[in-house]
């Protein structure tokens, strides 16, 4: 007799459901209202159709903000997924050394997002900051308050220390998941250690690393925090991602129609761009 189903356990989850559907789908559609309209004050607004879509496509200062938010996710994702790998791949499989190595990973991901740009304000000053100062001291003139390369490279390096520990701690936990026979398999074929890697743990690790570029990518390209307290945006427009220039549009400039149309475009771009990571990614494990 074919076995029927039991679904009772969905009936635990519903709630939960339903109260994360409602406390998501509340605000989207206050801001899909407030896209289609021009408000003045309470109570006080004229709906205007797609025009506010249309200005904020056609906005270069936007499209600059664009293309410099993709610039920093492709380079945080270059540099970072790497160097999680790499770090995992050195870290003790187990005993006291593995914990500790544990521990001091997890302290930047333990850091306020405001404490972290505080803590690269200070360390990347050119008079009192030791990684600053240093780098003067080296004769590489190194100011990020007034270059634009410099105040760019150091949010990207200050990502980096605060979200490469995530990247890392993902795939320590993916290889410590591969069981002890592959290893034993591959020792007894005297396989090398650049054979394992490719042919057991980066196979075995796919899963984990779909999550970890998806994470980072979500994240980075919504990174507000950080920059702002580090360089505030600038110099010039430097280090003024799509967040900042959504903040100030909705908040400095009061504009809440038009920035209730680039919080849209805002949403797919993240939404496009992580579904075509992820298809991308479970196509190539399909090929394989």
């Amino acid at each position: 007799m074919r076995k029927i189903p039991d679904n009772r356990a969905w009936w635990l989850v519903l709630p939960v459901l339903l109260l994360v559907a409602f406390s998501a789908l509340v605000p989207l559609m206050t801001v899909v209202n407030y896209s289609v309209q021009d408000i003045f004050g309470p109570g006080n607004a004229y709906y205007v159709g797609t025009e506010w879509f249309r200005d904020v496509l056609r906005d270069e200062r936007l499209q600059a903000s664009l293309l410099r938010q993709f610039g920093f996710s492709a380079a945080v994702l270059a540099i970072e997924i790497p160097l999680g790998i790499g770090i995992a791949l050195m870290m003790p499989k187990g005993g006291i050394r593995a914990s500790l190595c544990l521990i001091l990973l997890a302290i930047p991901l333990l850091i306020p997002w405001n404490v972290v740009g505080t803590i690269w304000q200070i360390f990347a000053r050119g008079d009192i900051g030791l990684f600053g100062w240093g780098l003067n001291e080296l004769g590489l003139s190194y100011n990020y308050t007034g270059d634009p390369v410099d105040a760019w490279l150091t949010v990207l390096l200050m990502d980096v220390w605060h979200w490469t520990p995530l990247v890392a701690l993902l795939c320590y936990s993916g290889l410590r998941a591969i069981p002890e026979a592959f290893y034993q398999a591959a020792e007894i074929d005297r396989a090398s250690r650049w054979a394992v890697f490719r042919y057991i743990q980066l196979p075995r690790l796919k899963n984990v690393l779909v999550i970890a570029v998806l994470l980072r990518f979500m994240d980075s390209f919504m990174i507000y925090t950080e920059p702002f307290v580090l360089t505030g945006g600038g110099p010039g427009s430097s280090t003024t991602f799509l967040s900042q220039t959504l903040t100030t549009m909705a908040v400095g400039q009061f504009d809440l129609g038009r920035a209730a149309a680039f919080s849209l475009v805002y949403f797919l771009i993240v939404l496009l761009v992580s579904w075509l990571f992820f298809t991308a990614i479970t196509h190539m494990d399909k090929e394989r």
